[in-house]
């Protein structure tokens, strides 16, 4: 399994691999993890994220999963990297946070089966799909200022390949304090399933060649 990463090295984004304690540059420059400015690992175009999936979720709202995924859509403008800082807006009561893994994809992907989509995936990153639910009720259907307002979209800090998304813990901390612990066995459609799914109809398309889209898979 490989690690990368994006900081911001001598006032330029550098894509990093992680060895150890230190990020090492494409030159030969190192360094120190603790020490390094984060950015997004990857320079998404779109970001589609799924609404409940897992059924830990799904009995935490005490609801019913539907009949197929469904799903809403992020602006890269809430992105925002490790250890980066996520805007509460002033007067804003209801400030909710979901673990999450995200999907980068690597190649253009459209009308591609499930079993083959796992081709056209770089690789994974973790993900914070923070929501301002003082909208929830006026942006009901769209969700656009509720999970699309700036900063609401914390990525990485790596990017990695080679790892296999089954029997995977995911734990999402507060303050300290476990406040979510789920598997990515729980998932109903699991990730292979929702690219092929969104690939029917919108088309991942890399920039450059690159990993540029996120799929985020709430917890």
């Amino acid at each position: 399994m490989t690690e990368y990463r994006r900081i911001l090295l001598d006032g330029a984004s550098v894509q990093v691999l992680r060895d150890g304690d230190e990020l090492v540059a494409g030159d030969g420059r190192r360094v120190a993890v603790a020490e390094a400015v984060h950015l997004p690992p990857c320079e998404p175009t779109k970001i589609v994220a799924v609404h409940l999936n897992h059924s830990s979720r799904v009995a935490e709202f005490g609801v019913r999963l539907p009949a197929a995924p469904t799903y809403f859509h992020k602006p890269v403008s809430a992105l925002v990297g490790h250890g980066g800082a996520v805007v509460r807006p002033e007067g804003c009561r209801y400030l909710n946070y979901e673990g999450e893994v995200a999907i980068v994809i690597g190649r253009t992907c459209r009308g591609v089966p499930p079993s083959q989509a796992g081709d056209y995936i770089a690789g994974y990153t973790i993900a914070n799909d923070f929501g301002l639910h003082d909208f929830r009720d006026t942006d009901a259907g769209s969700m656009l200022r509720v999970k699309g307002s700036d900063t609401m979209a914390p990525l990485g800090p790596g990017l990695v390949t080679g790892w296999d998304f089954h029997g995977k813990r995911l734990r999402t901390y507060v303050n300290g304090r476990l406040a979510q612990d789920g598997s990515t066995d729980e998932m109903q459609w699991d990730m292979h399933y929702l690219v092929a799914d969104i690939a029917r109809t919108i088309t991942p398309i890399p920039v450059s060649g690159c990993q540029r889209m996120l799929l985020p898979n709430p917890g």
